[in-house]
């Protein structure tokens, strides 16, 4: 429904929101089960030293690159549901194919590895192109006022995804076979690829002419991928919100893979009791999550806030958090561990979803049909950050055990290394004024003219 000829479509109901985190929900769900499942079976049923799932999911991770080309793709096509699509079966038949490749190794390991390393580039693909279009869509038809919530509601129901996906897949692949596997992965990917086609099914609505073509100036032929990326690097809000999900998402993750041995190292916690304290991180994610969606939307979001303002004080909460973990370890048994592994989770989860909204908010700001460049941009610095984070974490608790001599002052080390990584994310965040953009118009690379910015003409 439009309000005028020229206009969009409405914003999105709380119902249409939901229907998009259907579509992370189902990214989710197979995303769960080649990270995750495939890494254990490799592992453990066929005895594959680790590193090789550690470089598949690199893999995946490496390939995220390239979301800025996918996103000046889907601006210069005009419509980004074929990109989710097609994105979300490349993703399906990648997972399905990851599992193939891994059932082969048994047998076959060099055919096997081959399968699993090109499936892997194809969930690298997938994941890129489906969730830069979803964002860019989310942006473009999620009211100001509803970001927040909208954030929460689709990163809280990917974790749905995999929540329901392990708990089903692990019920399902006892006893464990090859071909069970192949099974489970390929029935997920179906219902996960049929779920995003309901779920986008007219959401997007029609499309609408753009007001200003991509184009370098006017008359001119579609600025390159190249130009495009220059001109959304160019913009000094854009390219500081990039350095700042670099830094911030780098931090984020470098704690997921010590965490549990920092427990049972420092703790003696048993492996399940360490397996229950990620449980505690995982229930406080969730919780600031749906704080800071709450806090951060419709009228009381104007009290409470901006997102940019809750992406600074999550930052700084969770540098906090990581501080207390750092002293943790210096005291040892009898260090309130639980509950400093809940504020992690709390206020990791306010700050991902501050950041999320901010990333929405910003999409439509600056140069007209360029969101999805930018919106790639963010997101590839976010992939990069993550596949580099869990590595830079265990070598730097390695680096320091070497050099300290003690496991203890090395996770301490590392924790409170984080924690400065956090502050510094911040002071980058407080960099970015989304005023700047609405005020400075951008001139043209050819010709001399100006375009407004897309938000300040609304």
């Amino acid at each position: 429904m439009s309000t005028s000829p020229g206009a969009g479509p409405a914003p999105l109901g709380l119902a249409g929101i939901i229907r998009l985190g259907l579509v992370q929900t189902a990214l989710g769900a197979i995303v769960v089960l080649t990270t995750s499942t495939l890494n254990r079976v490799m592992v453990v049923e066929f005895a594959l030293p680790a590193v090789l799932p550690g470089a598949l999911v690199g893999i995946h991770y490496a390939v995220q690159i390239l979301r800025p080309r996918w996103g000046y793709g889907s601006d210069t096509g005009g419509r980004l549901t074929p990109w989710i699509v097609g994105g979300m079966g490349i993703l399906a038949l990648s997972g399905a194919a990851a599992a193939a490749g891994t059932a082969l190794v048994g047998t076959s390991p060099i055919a096997g590895v081959a399968i699993a390393m090109l499936a892997f580039l194809g969930i690298g693909v997938g994941v890129g192109a489906a969730g830069t279009s979803l964002l860019v869509l989310l942006a473009k038809r999620v009211h100001p006022d509803r970001r927040a919530a909208a954030a929460t509601i689709v990163w809280v129901m990917m974790i749905g995804g995999f929540i329901v996906t392990a708990g089903a897949a692990g019920q399902l692949l006892d006893p464990f076979s090859p071909a069970r596997l192949v099974t489970v992965a390929s029935v997920v990917s179906v219902i996960a690829f049929s779920l995003t086609l309901v779920a986008v099914w007219g959401v997007e609505g029609p499309a609408v002419p753009k007001r200003n073509p991509v184009s370098t100036s006017a008359g001119a032929p579609e600025a390159t991928f190249r130009e495009a990326l220059a001109q959304v690097w160019a913009e000094p809000e854009a390219r500081h919100f990039a350095v700042f999900v670099f830094v911030s998402m780098l931090a984020y993750s470098a704690q997921d893979l010590i965490l549990e041995p920092f427990a049972g190292t420092v703790f003696g916690f048993t492996p399940g009791e360490s397996t229950k304290l990620a449980g505690v991180q995982h229930t406080g994610v969730l919780i600031g999550m749906t704080v800071v969606g709450i806090a951060g939307s419709g009228r009381l979001g104007k009290r409470l806030g901006s997102m940019r303002g809750w992406a600074i004080g999550g930052c700084l909460a969770s540098a906090v958090a990581l501080t207390t973990l750092a002293l943790g370890s210096l005291h040892g048994p009898g260090w309130p561990l639980r509950a400093c592994v809940m504020a992690l989770g709390v206020t990791n989860g306010a700050y991902a979803v501050a950041a999320i909204g901010s990333m929405m908010g910003l999409a439509s700001r600056g140069r007209e049909s360029r969101e999805g460049v930018r919106m790639g941009l963010w997101g590839a610095a976010q992939a990069i950050a993550f596949g580099l984070g869990g590595f830079a974490g265990t070598l730097a608790s390695d680096v320091a055990r070497a050099f300290l001599g003690s496991p203890v002052d090395a996770y301490a080390t590392v924790f409170a290394l984080e924690a400065l990584l956090f502050v510094a994310s911040a002071l980058l965040a407080a960099r970015v004024h989304p005023s700047r953009i609405e005020e400075t118009a951008i001139e043209m690379a050819q010709g001399g003219a100006s375009l407004a910015p897309a938000e300040a003409r609304r």
